[in-house]
């Protein structure tokens, strides 16, 4: 696995390729910057009692949207959000998702902060060992290096730090600690303000790749070389061993040809094996996926390939929201059952959340992925234009 990063005009990438092909991608671009994760001091613009939501001010464009599910005091969950809030109060908040359309973002007060093996949620108890770990004496024992590592509560174990040496969680779990400190410090201050800034994409996408660390970190130039070793150096010492300069031209993009494959992502038609192909339309409403046979005559084995570049292709188009595909039709009700089986797996790792729902009654399987940061379409679209499209 490689991570590859560059930064053209506007834009900073961060390419993540596994066997050569792109499996993940995250971008940055500095007129259309995500907040996805950033804390901020907010300021409490009104209660809107019908939507049981507060309008927060976080000093940018649009103010917040802070629904009741969302809201959370010093006693835990709160069943009214008047109960809690009144105008003009400050709130520190955490952005879910960002605006779109006529929309601000989406708020959160259950702030988290994601690390590489942790996410420290500092409203919350305990030490949360994730479901994929299973159960037995190995969970028991991880449990037992995590409690020797932290300090004090609100502790979520990522999948991946089982086989991680305990040294590494404590620096991170320090690290954490101290920005929740700082956090907690500048909540007497002036709102609206920023605490924590979103991950930038190069640090989002090590930090979305977990304990998977990259075998090589390319980084084009020395400006984006020097910050990842710096950040490297205080928060995951583990990669900067891993830190190689590229200096062009070519550019590293340029030379692995992902431009191309990045302009491909703009585009409706992928290509797959034998003829087949998807089609991938974004409207306002939902992200509709139409899968062609071409001239392939087994519908199950169409389908089952359609299902593992759904997967791949949702994560690399950012696509968020409702998601509806138009499987090629398949005779047995247990090619179905399996399909869907295939499409669950291939998501379940996507670090936004997918889930498959099922088939509907006109066969069209249904499923959602969590919005985080602009979607790629919005993204690469001309600067000065407003899509109005969901994230």
């Amino acid at each position: 696995m490689e991570l590859l990063v560059d930064r053209d005009g506007p834009f900073t990438r961060a390419a993540v390729l596994a066997g050569g092909r792109l499996t993940d991608l995250h971008i940055d671009r500095a007129d259309r910057s995500s907040l996805v994760g950033a804390v901020f001091l907010g300021r409490v613009e009104r209660i809107v009692t019908g939507l049981d939501a507060a309008f927060v001010d976080l000093g940018t464009a649009k103010p917040g949207l802070l629904g009741v599910r969302d809201a959370r005091g010093p006693k835990g969950w709160v069943e009214r959000i008047g109960t809690l809030l009144r105008t003009g109060q400050p709130v520190v908040v955490q952005v879910k998702a960002d605006a779109f359309g006529a929309k601000g973002p989406t708020l959160t007060m259950d702030v988290t902060l994601p690390g590489r093996f942790l996410v420290h949620a500092p409203l919350g108890r305990g030490i949360t060992v994730s479901k994929r770990l299973g159960a037995g004496p190995q969970r028991a024992e991880l449990l037992r290096r995590i409690e020797s590592a932290v300090v004090g509560e609100g502790w979520i174990v990522r999948a991946g730090a089982a086989a991680v040496d305990p040294g590494l969680i404590a620096v991170e779990a320090d690290s954490l600690a101290v920005a929740w400190r700082a956090i907690e410090a500048a909540v007497f201050g002036a709102a609206p303000a920023l605490l924590r800034p979103a991950l930038d994409a190069p640090r989002r996408a090590l930090v979305e790749a977990g304990a998977s660390r990259p075998d090589v970190i390319l980084a084009d130039g020395p400006e984006l070389a020097d910050a990842l070793v710096r950040w490297c150096e205080s928060e995951a010492p583990d990669l900067a061993p891993l830190l190689r300069r590229h200096d062009g031209p070519p550019g590293l993009f340029e030379m692995r040809d992902l431009d191309r494959s990045i302009a491909e992502l703009a585009g409706t038609r992928v290509p797959l094996g034998g003829g087949a192909s998807l089609v991938i339309e974004r409207t306002e409403a939902m992200t509709v996926i139409d899968v062609n046979a071409g001239e392939r005559g087994n519908a199950l084995d169409v389908n089952l390939e359609a299902a593992a570049e759904i997967a791949r292709q949702l994560r690399l188009r950012n696509v968020g929201g409702i998601v509806v595909v138009d499987f090629v039709n398949m005779k047995g009700r247990s090619d179905g059952e399996r399909l869907l089986t295939a499409l669950a797996r291939a998501v379940e790792d996507d670090p936004a959340q997918a889930q498959v729902y099922g088939l509907s009654k006109l066969g069209l399987v249904e499923m959602t992925r969590n919005r985080r940061g602009v979607a790629l379409a919005d993204l690469l679209a001309p600067a000065g234009t407003d899509t109005g499209m969901p994230a």
